[in-house]
């Protein structure tokens, strides 16, 4: 009423417009793409870990190509999302061929292939070992980001935090080894480690002052007796010496903790379903 009576009409809704806008703009999602800002169309990954992500945070129609172990699910928590996708060999060639407009997860140890590509001036976007929670979440945003839909990047953080949320805190807890084919163990500030954590359980390799990763002898690990031994959960089956190592009978009366090796082996959504199953099989040996 006081805008009819004061101001002429045109004006009375020039400024109405504006309140609209202002009062949207503020209650708008501040991750929405910035405008003019195009999505890549031709999006290609040169890491497992960058596989998930792209899987979990880009239109299927952009990813161009995903790694050769993509499709595995002994190596992948999103092995079956990659159906109808392109799976490549892994040579600069095939990404050439492509004419990525975004190159995701820097392998550093393929010299040559970084080589070809940067000699081509792709966008990349360099993806590092996630050894925490807090390593995915910063390499969910930044995908996301670079992918075009950064609101699809915090929806899955929310989701993540929620979950983990809900997940109860066992009732006891203990010393813990992650302890892999041939005796090897890994230590504190990694992504398992993190977990360990989460659960309540005290690191094994922390304890007795061990870097990242270092091997453990059997009479090693029977003279620290921790009250968990964390195992991938292929290591279920003896396959070769490796695997043979784990199912000696000096280990058969500690509790094993099985967590399958594709949610640890990279950071990203599988980490939810890793804590979980970890808190679980604490408080509800099977």
């Amino acid at each position: 009423m006081w805008l009819k009576k004061s101001l002429p009409a045109s004006l009375a809704v020039s400024v109405i417009a504006v309140v609209l806008a202002v009062a949207f703009a503020a209650s708008a999602p501040a991750n929405r793409p910035e405008p003019g800002v195009r999505a890549p169309k031709r999006i290609v990954s040169l890491n497992l870990c960058a596989d998930q992500y792209l899987l979990a945070l880009a239109d299927r129609g952009q990813i161009a190509g995903l790694t050769r172990n993509a499709s595995n699910a002994e190596m992948s928590a999103a092995a079956r999302q990659t159906i109808g996708l392109p799976i490549l060999k892994g040579s600069a060639e095939e990404v050439l061929a492509i004419d990525p407009d975004l190159v995701v997860g820097v392998p550093a140890r393929q010299s040559g292939m970084m080589a070809a590509l940067k000699g081509e001036h792709y966008p990349m976007v360099d993806l590092k070992p996630a050894d925490s929670y807090a390593d995915i979440v910063a390499q969910i945003r930044k995908v996301a980001k670079a992918v075009g839909h950064p609101e699809r990047g915090e929806a899955l953080i929310a989701r993540m935090n929620r979950e983990l949320a809900a997940i109860a805190r066992p009732r006891r807890a203990g010393i813990a080894a992650y302890y892999q084919r041939r005796g090897f163990l890994t230590g504190t500030g990694t992504l398992i480690d993190d977990l360990m954590v989460r659960a309540g359980l005290v690191n094994l390799a922390g304890k007795l002052g061990k870097p990242v990763l270092s091997q453990l002898t059997l009479e090693e690990l029977m003279v620290a007796q921790p009250d968990y031994l964390i195992v991938e959960s292929a290591s279920d089956r003896v396959v070769d010496q490796g695997t043979e190592m784990l199912h000696h009978p000096l280990l058969k009366d500690i509790r094993r903790l099985r967590l399958p090796q594709a949610w640890t082996v990279c950071g990203g959504p599988a980490y939810v379903d890793a804590a979980r199953t970890l808190a679980r099989q604490i408080d509800h040996p099977s």
